[in-house]
């Protein structure tokens, strides 16, 4: 299968172009970078030029488009002086992409994110509730990424996901581990509820989806249950052995970002095993290897 992979050196691309090249798959990567260290065949691209989009996607000729290229700097999407660049990056250039992938007959898969609801109540989201709120300007852009794929295709695969952590780039582990060898207590909201995303075990399940025809909407984290990022950052302190005390607060204790996060992040993921596709391993195991992998 020939796979077009956009973001391919950021936390999630990187992990699945590898994960597509170990399964023997021709792959073509892109991203803004001048290079990559993968052997493929690599392209720069900038995804908020149209005309480059379409020349570079009808050039690869591939059986399947994987949209990882996303703005996630959720806080600094607020900044009105950095909407316009959002926007284009998550709005305009999915939309790019989906009218390529139409272009080329190819499929498409786009990660979305759970910042597309309003994260009230207790109930998991459902993957096709349609009870969208997003908070902040980074989900409404997200949001607008999905109805552009839906609007423009019908072989394509809707992926939301959370609290995602892997190997580059940055994240709430690698923040919480740092925080943790230099202070003696931290503080951690309790009321933030969803469950964490292990790039790796991310990107074999997206392989899975791009060799199917099993198309919609899905959720996909890890499994284990929901967590708060309290119960989180002690998990991470007792696998890593720190001895840092954890301090629950609410969001309001914590104080304002300048996005509001949802409450509730709890993403239903049954979808996964009634389709035929295997799901994430536990969180906790997750966890595990990636200390391991980043020690």
């Amino acid at each position: 299968m020939k796979v077009f992979v956009t973001g391919a050196m950021g936390q999630l691309g990187s992990d699945l172009t590898e994960e597509l090249l170990k399964r023997g798959h021709e792959v073509t990567a892109s991203d803004i970078s001048d290079s990559c260290s993968y052997e493929c065949e690599y392209i720069k691209l900038d995804i908020t030029d149209e005309r480059a989009v379409m020349q570079a996607i009808e050039k690869a000729a591939p059986d399947a488009v994987i949209h990882c290229a996303a703005w996630t700097a959720v806080d600094a999407a607020e900044d009105p002086e950095n909407r316009d660049k959002v926007a284009a990056v998550n709005a305009g250039a999915t939309e790019y992409i989906a009218r390529a992938c139409r272009s080329v007959g190819a499929k498409m898969i786009y990660l979305s994110t759970d910042y597309v609801f309003g994260g009230e109540g207790e109930q998991p989201w459902q993957p096709d509730d349609r009870s969208f709120a997003p908070l902040n300007f980074y989900g409404k852009t997200k949001l607008m990424g999905e109805k552009a794929v839906a609007g423009i295709l019908d072989r394509y695969f809707i992926v939301r996901i959370s609290w995602v952590f892997g190997k580059n780039g940055n994240n709430f582990v690698k923040t919480m581990l740092k925080v943790g060898k230099n202070h003696d207590t931290v503080r951690v909201v309790t009321d933030q509820i969803g469950t964490p995303t292990y790039t790796p075990d991310l990107a074999r399940l997206l392989c899975d989806m791009a060799a199917s025809e099993k198309y919609g909407f899905y959720h996909a984290s890890n499994e284990g249950g929901y967590i708060s990022w309290f119960d989180f950052t002690n998990e991470i302190y007792r696998q890593s052995g720190y001895k840092t005390q954890v301090l629950p607060v609410t969001t309001e204790e914590y104080g304002l970002s300048a996005a509001k996060r949802p409450f509730n992040s709890r993403l239903d993921k049954s979808k996964l095993s009634e389709m035929g596709f295997m799901p994430l391993p536990h969180w906790k195991d997750a966890l595990s290897r990636y200390l391991k992998e980043i020690v």
